[in-house]
């Protein structure tokens, strides 16, 4: 069916209530929705942390939060324009969980072609069940809680903290390998390892298997507030992100289509806001990495010992045996972007695929390259940075007289090749002013990101 007539036949989503109970050191929650006359859904989580106040009422904003970033997942499946709460929303907080949601879900609509706008497309409809308890007396915090996916990013920032971790976290939604084992190689012991289980309804795994509509959803919201909502049960003032400033350009070419939205610093800005306004945690959320583009992460990463390079991984594909499927977008931008600071045997022996040689890769490099209208929908750096990045690959493989493998050669017949390479080598000090960084982390990140390489 299609996005209208799905929206005729389901009119209304109903996020019902929240269930919680604490067993075995794990905080449970259940989220029950419902799109009346198709079937109900109850995603599921388990936190651990200690016996926490279940009468707490910044608890339950945080919980009553998690569920509006959780429920996103469930609603695409019909689009309902109407979304019922069991909770009580100004219309300021309103607009703000539908800027997420639009925002969130452009790469969506687009692969879907969907055409809606920011007023029609939902109309939330908050309840009267108001959250009856009061806020449980401030206590002292210490440490923070660093999301650690695996990826170069994530290692990137425990390596900058490597000497205030201390009292740090690592955290990761469900296990991966590559998490743990970054998280310890950076000296954050196991018992500090924090692994929230979240377990999504069979019935909406079902429903995209019956045709209804599937796609991309702002993963990052959901880990910004289960990540926020872990530091609280925790004692822990501060969520550090690994995010950066190329995360903040569109996806698709003239339009505000972006597969890493919730990634965005737009969206960073308006999180802190929600937070402080709304949540009232006390703590504070920021990325530690966004000031800076992904070919300086990129530039760090490969200085790092040896033991980081063999243990990242970031291939969406591979994700789920913990690998690299060695022949996607994400893939093939990982080989680019590290291209200028690491051996290219060195990368096919990490990603265990000769990328640049696979001719089939081409149109792929071409969209990551802006040769084509259309970044692939991943999470990679910027246009800008790609072609520089390849230039300086080109540059290195001539310098030690190695042979350009297929897709460099092509790359340097292009009009692209002749507008970047002289002003490829100057590239690397750029510094994005648009963070939320503390003084002190903002100068250590500079130093260490950017001055160390000039």
């Amino acid at each position: 069916m299609t996005f209208s007539e799905l929206r005729q036949q389901y009119p209304e989503f109903i996020f019902h209530d929240i269930l919680v109970n604490y067993r075995d050191g794990r905080l449970g929650i259940r989220y029950n929705f419902e799109i009346p006359g198709l079937c109900c859904f109850a995603p599921h989580w388990e936190i651990p942390c200690e016996q926490p106040d279940l009468k707490d009422g910044k608890l339950w904003r945080l919980l009553e939060a998690l569920g509006m970033a959780e429920l996103v997942s469930y609603w695409k499946i019909t689009c309902s324009p109407t979304v019922r709460l069991p909770m009580p929303m100004n219309r300021e907080q309103a607009d703000w969980w539908k800027k997420l949601y639009f925002g969130g879900l452009g790469e969506f609509f687009y692969r879907n072609g969907i055409q809606t706008d920011f007023e029609s497309f939902m109309t939330i409809v908050p309840g009267e069940q108001a959250n009856p308890f009061a806020d449980a007396p401030e206590t002292a915090r210490r440490g923070r809680l660093i999301p650690v996916g695996g990826g170069k990013d994530s290692i990137v920032t425990l390596n900058l903290l490597k000497d205030q971790l201390g009292d740090a976290y690592a955290y990761q939604i469900n296990h991966r390998d590559s998490s743990e084992k970054a998280a310890l190689l950076a000296g954050i012991p196991s018992a500090r390892i924090l692994e929230p289980k979240r377990t999504l309804d069979q019935n909406m795994l079902d429903c995209n298997k019956r045709g209804f509509l599937n796609g991309h959803t702002p993963f990052s919201a959901i880990v910004a507030f289960s990540s926020v909502l872990t530091a609280y049960l925790h004692g822990l003032p501060e969520v550090i992100l690994s995010n950066e400033s190329s995360a903040s350009e569109s996806t698709v070419s003239e339009q505000e289509v972006n597969h890493q939205y919730s990634k965005s610093y737009q969206f960073e800005r308006d999180f802190a806001a929600y937070e402080r306004t709304y949540l009232k945690s006390g703590i504070r959320y920021f990325s530690l990495l966004r000031p800076l583009t992904e070919f300086q992460i990129a530039r760090y990463f490969a200085s790092l010992p040896t033991a980081y390079h063999e243990i990242f991984r970031s291939c969406n594909a591979g994700a789920k045996a913990d690998k690299w499927c060695g022949h996607c977008a994400k893939c093939l931008f990982v080989a680019v972007i590290l291209s200028p600071f690491l051996p290219y045997r060195e990368i096919v022996r990490l990603l265990g695929s000769d990328l640049f040689n696979l001719p089939d890769m081409e149109p792929v490099l071409q969209e990551l390259c802006g040769a084509l209208p259309n970044k692939p929908f991943e999470c990679v750096g910027s246009r800008k940075e790609v072609n520089i990045a390849l230039c300086l690959a080109i540059r290195r493989a001539e310098a030690e007289q190695e042979p350009l493998p297929l897709l460099l050669k092509n790359y340097k017949a292009s009009p692209l090749y002749a507008q970047y390479a002289d002003g490829a080598p100057a590239f690397g000090q750029e510094w994005d002013p648009q963070h939320n960084l503390p003084d002190a982390l903002a100068d250590l990140v500079r130093h260490e990101c950017v001055d160390a390489f000039r």
